[in-house]
């Protein structure tokens, strides 16, 4: 069972912004920016290619709508994608607010937010939602 698994079935806390019965939007814990949000499917898949086609497109959808919250609550240029899958053997993408190419660069250190300021970061997204 992966970490985004364990979050789901709600052993492991998160940070969540939107929800519904297939999908799940939470903040990434070890953001690159401040607003950087994590959408997976509830049901644990490892590569996001191997998602059923109507699945797929309905977590697009999902992600879309997450993604015009976090635009709002994180005022930016664009609302970058990235699909890596590398690090959690759970298909995710990531909804990352950017106003240059570096706020998408994976490699940079990422910020180490307090619960509270993640708490915050949630909340200003739930509302826009």
């Amino acid at each position: 069972m992966s970490i985004f698994s364990k979050i789901v079935s709600g052993d492991i806390p998160a940070h969540k912004v939107a929800e519904n019965e297939d999908f799940l939007a939470f903040l990434d814990v070890s953001p690159l920016v401040m607003g950087h949000v994590l959408v997976i499917p509830k049901r644990e898949v490892d590569y996001i290619f191997d998602i059923e086609d109507e699945t797929y497109a309905k977590l697009m959808l999902f992600a879309k709508q997450v993604a015009v919250g976090v635009k709002k609550a994180f005022p930016c240029k664009k609302v970058g994608v990235a699909v890596i899958g590398l690090e959690v053997p759970h298909a995710h993408i990531h909804l990352i607010p950017m106003n240059n190419v570096s706020d998408m660069n994976f490699a940079k250190e990422k910020l180490r937010p307090s619960q509270d300021e993640l708490a915050a970061a949630a909340q200003k997204i739930r509302a826009v939602l």
